[in-house]
């Protein structure tokens, strides 16, 4: 080998590491940058974090799946019966209907003599609407009726909007919502009943003005019940907690995300793209196209 080859090659050589220093340098600087946006996203959570109140359903959810003992409290003093026993409860449970539109509850929960409980947090006065709950009733009495039983098996029901405001404006903490019989005064009794609670009265002299004081506050050494500030200080300060609380609020921003292209493609389909265009425009796979067409509208 020439010694003018063996020049050409160590040339070479260099130029490939050079390359290979500028492709580590430019990966290093944008694992940085990620890291760093990464950092950022994480202390808007924790500030977020600190500021949600059980009234912020995304955060009331995380403190009452599976928390009976919580659970058993809010039902107590709503419905001053001090004697249920909270049996099983979960949050945001889909109840699907296969001819209409689906619901999903924030909080579903029934007690020990089968009693069915749905409690729905609502800050906009426009998601507490009295046909909304009147449809809730209706989901739930499907739900819970199995082919072939009678009728008269159907449990007994309660739909409870806790509202941010006065939403029915008489000025009341409580507003309870019966059936009745018009020409007797009587109530009819058929099992279901609504309970509208007003989240404006927070009079500490009463168990539901304390209750929604609690529903209102950032700081769990505020609160009224112990049961309610232990769990809000779990998920505030409590590392597997926070971390719990980071994670949920994650998945949300995914699920935004996800629910911004859904109804992007939405419209390219009403606008006659094909499933081809529209997966190469909005950067997803030709299956997702596909998934989104055939889903069913809320």
């Amino acid at each position: 080998m020439t010694e003018q080859e063996i020049l050409r090659q160590m040339e070479e050589l260099q130029a490939k590491l050079d390359e290979i220093r500028t492709e580590k340098v430019a990966f290093s600087i944008s694992t940085s940058m990620k890291e760093a946006e990464k950092e950022k996203q994480h202390q808007e959570d924790l500030q977020r974090l600190r500021g949600l109140r059980l009234i912020d359903d995304d955060f009331m959810n995380a403190c009452f799946d599976g928390y009976n003992e919580g659970a058993e409290l809010l039902l107590r003093i709503i419905l001053k019966k001090p004697d249920i026993r909270v049996k099983s409860v979960k949050t945001q449970r889909r109840m699907k209907n296969l001819i209409g539109r689906d619901i999903c509850l924030d909080i579903d929960a029934n007690d020990e003599t089968g009693k069915e409980y749905n409690v729905e947090v609502q800050r906009a006065d426009k998601g507490s609407d009295r046909k909304r709950a009147r449809y809730h009733s209706s989901i739930l009495d499907a739900h819970l009726l199995q082919p072939g039983e009678n009728f008269n098996d159907l449990p007994e029901t309660f739909v409870i909007f806790i509202t941010e405001n006065d939403v029915i404006g008489k000025g009341k903490a409580l507003y309870r919502i019966e059936r009745k019989i018009e020409e007797t005064n009587e109530l009819f009794d058929d099992g279901e009943h609504i309970v509208y609670v007003n989240g404006e009265d927070k009079d500490a002299s009463t168990a539901l003005g304390k209750l929604m004081h609690d529903f209102f506050c950032t700081d769990p050494d505020d609160m009224h019940y112990k049961e309610l500030a232990d769990k809000v200080r779990y998920f505030k300060e409590d590392e597997k907690g926070v971390a719990a609380m980071c994670k949920a609020m994650e998945d949300m921003r995914k699920e935004s995300k996800w629910e911004q292209i859904v109804a992007s493609v939405r419209r390219w389909l009403s606008m006659g793209l094909s499933h081809e265009q529209i997966a190469q425009g909005e950067g997803i796979t030709l299956e997702q196209v596909r998934e989104i067409a055939g889903m069913k509208r809320a």
